[in-house]
């Protein structure tokens, strides 16, 4: 399927996260990025599955009806990390960073990446659901942690692909979705909308 008013090999990111961009290019995709500026906040008696799905739609179908030329493919994401169906976003302040890791020390819990493809109209969802458990950790090793300032733009105040690796006593899933785009449920939306060949093969 060849798209109006594109290039097969490019599509765009609607993301800031130089971590789906490290990644997306991992896999060999050319693109370019975007960061739409929608409201993240979760809705009342929302489930975690369907806050992340809504968020990545969203972020996929207005960047490519508002932001980019006609006919484009975009690509957009939302990761959640989940502890007893409570949703855990980005920390807004030091505080609120603290106590997500409290509370996720020595337990396991869920990480949830939603992946969109908006390309002509249409949205095309995959979700990637990982465990992750942490060992116990004392408060002032949480607070040694945020003081490094890698928790402040993370989902659930850490990074596993950096200082925050240490916290992981076992991981079950997605590595590249925990960080924040699964590369297999990337791939296969792009095969799903004809976009194969922009996957270099190995």
């Amino acid at each position: 399927m060849t798209l109006p008013y594109m290039n097969q090999d490019f599509i765009y990111l609607a993301s800031a996260s130089p971590r789906r961009a490290e990644l997306l290019g991992q896999i060999g995709v050319r693109f370019s990025t975007l960061a739409p500026d929608l409201d993240e906040t979760p809705l009342a008696g929302e489930l975690p599955e369907d806050y992340v799905v809504r968020i990545a739609k969203e972020k996929a179908e207005f960047a490519g009806e508002h932001l980019v030329p006609a006919g484009s493919a975009v690509l957009a994401a939302d990761t959640a990390v989940v502890l007893d169906d409570e949703i855990f976003g980005k920390p807004r302040n030091r505080e609120e960073a603290l106590a997500m890791l409290a509370k996720l020390s020595g337990r396991e819990h869920r990480v949830l990446t939603a992946v969109a493809l908006y390309v002509e109209g249409r949205n095309r969802v995959a979700v990637s659901e990982s465990k992750v458990e942490f060992k116990p950790f004392s408060p002032g090793e949480a607070e040694a942690y945020w003081n490094t300032g890698e928790p402040a733009d993370k989902a659930g105040a850490y990074g596993i692909q950096g200082m925050g690796a240490v916290f992981v006593k076992h991981l079950q899933g997605s590595y590249s979705g925990v960080m924040g785009l699964p590369l297999f449920e990337t791939a296969q939306l792009l095969s799903e909308a004809g976009l194969a060949s922009m996957v270099t093969q190995p």
